[in-house]
């Protein structure tokens, strides 16, 4: 059986070519496709010598129609617009669609939707393992733990991310609205500032970080009279979502049409 073909799109990006990197180096995978938005300056280079490093065989191209449609799967890490965009293409390709991408609005989750009826489309806003057993203790200990609990989210990133909360801390927030049996727009707390009142019983808040260069640090507090229960989890290398995006590819070639995250993937 011939290896699945793995598009990537933002290829000179900093996960792009981290994924660039570790498809090449597979042994499960081939690299068909590299995309890039218009303008660029790697379109029509190597993408191998566009890194600054030996060719791959592979042409940076602005034709996401073309180079999508020899794909199996597309690994995208890039922005809410495009990744809409890409969907309707992997649709169209019957490729499985893994999408890191953060900071998706109600419209884009309802192109994401309709793709997936068509296509495979495994969305996570963290691909790590340690991230995804993290949502899912989050959940039970929700569960387990009344309103007197206090729930609070605290996320640091590098001072380049543009989105917040982040998509893990919605992830984890969205985890723990399950266990308490609610939506998290019923739930969610907005960033506080100025005179806000006293804390309403029940809601989910969310503190943003920003500076640096870290990769990614969250905290899931519970808080209640006289003691605190933290999940941490503390991201040191952007590499283990790269293998945890690879991991989805993979798996999503035997799968059906719908949409699935990496509870899925890691059967939790």
């Amino acid at each position: 059986m011939e290896k699945p073909g793995i598009v990537i799109t933002g290829a000179s990006g900093r996960m792009g070519q981290m994924l660039v990197r570790l498809v090449g180096a597979s042994d499960q995978m081939r690299l068909v496709g590299a995309v890039e938005r218009a303008g660029s300056d790697w379109i029509g280079r190597d993408v191998g010598t566009a890194m600054g490093g030996a060719p791959l065989g592979v042409t940076v191209t602005d034709d996401a129609v073309a180079a999508i449609a020899k794909a199996q799967a597309v690994i995208d890490f890039t922005t809410p617009a495009a990744t809409v965009a890409f969907a309707e293409l992997t649709a169209q390709a019957r490729a499985v669609h893994v999408i890191g991408t953060t900071g998706f609005k109600p419209a884009d989750l309802a192109g994401l939707k309709a793709a997936a009826r068509h296509a495979l489309i495994i969305r996570a806003g963290n691909m790590s393992l340690g991230v995804n057993l993290l949502t899912a203790l989050a959940r039970r200990v929700a569960a387990a733990l009344d309103e007197d609990w206090d729930i609070e989210i605290v996320e640091s990133h590098h001072r380049h991310k543009v989105d917040a909360p982040s998509g893990t801390a919605l992830m984890l927030a969205e985890a723990a609205a399950e266990g308490r049996g609610a939506p998290l727009d019923e739930l969610r707390t907005p960033a506080r500032e100025g005179i806000t009142g006293a804390r309403a019983r029940g809601t989910i808040g969310f503190s943003a970080l920003r500076g640096g260069d870290v990769v990614g640090e969250h905290d899931l507090m519970f808080l209640a009279d006289g003691e605190r229960v933290i999940l941490r989890h503390v991201a040191t290398d952007r590499a283990i979502f790269a293998r945890g995006a690879l991991k989805a590819a993979l798996w999503g070639q035997d799968k059906g049409p719908g949409e699935y995250d990496m509870l899925d993937v890691l059967g939790l």
